[in-house]
């Protein structure tokens, strides 16, 4: 696979960060034949290889799980699909407020939005997740935010390959 078709094939595990993709491709040859884990590491690599402004500017670029209150034209066809996957997109009025006025509420403390692998979770343990990291160190929330996003990106890479 050569490196413009790499990044048309996974350049949006990164939530259509393409150029942070070609990243992790320029790292050394990246090849689907490394499965999702060994190809895992390099993108990892790339994201924690950020300085820490670019990091902040990174997470702004995921949207926030709020259900019906998000447009689909807002989301990437997977975080529509993750999203929807976990009941965000079926919370009733008073579930959706709720949800809205905790991703704003933590959005204000840390500077960018609740990021959780939100795929297998039911909707009441993303919030109760959400309101328990409300109380977080910023560093510690930092910190896991960013272990979100490895999720994720291992869960879109075993999608991308077809791993289980």
């Amino acid at each position: 696979m050569t490196r413009d078709e790499f990044v048309a094939r996974f350049g949006t595990v990164f939530e259509n960060r393409r150029d942070l993709a070609a990243q992790a491709w320029d790292r050394g040859p990246l090849d689907a034949a490394a499965g999702a884990a060994g190809m895992h590491r390099s993108f990892v690599a790339v994201l924690r290889g950020l300085p820490p402004d670019a990091l902040t500017a990174f997470l702004n670029g995921h949207p926030d799980l709020a259900g019906r209150s998000v447009r689909p034209d807002d989301l990437t066809p997977d975080s529509q699909r993750e999203q929807g996957s976990a009941g965000l997109d079926g919370l009733d009025a008073a579930a959706g407020a709720r949800l809205q006025d905790l991703n704003r509420a933590y959005r204000e403390r840390f500077g960018f939005p609740f990021i959780m692998a939100v795929r297998g979770r039911q909707p009441d343990e993303i919030l109760a997740a959400l309101e328990a990291r409300l109380h977080n160190p910023a560093a510690e929330e930092r910190a896991e935010a960013l272990r979100q996003v490895e999720r994720i990106l291992l869960l879109r890479l075993k999608d991308r390959l077809g791993e289980a």
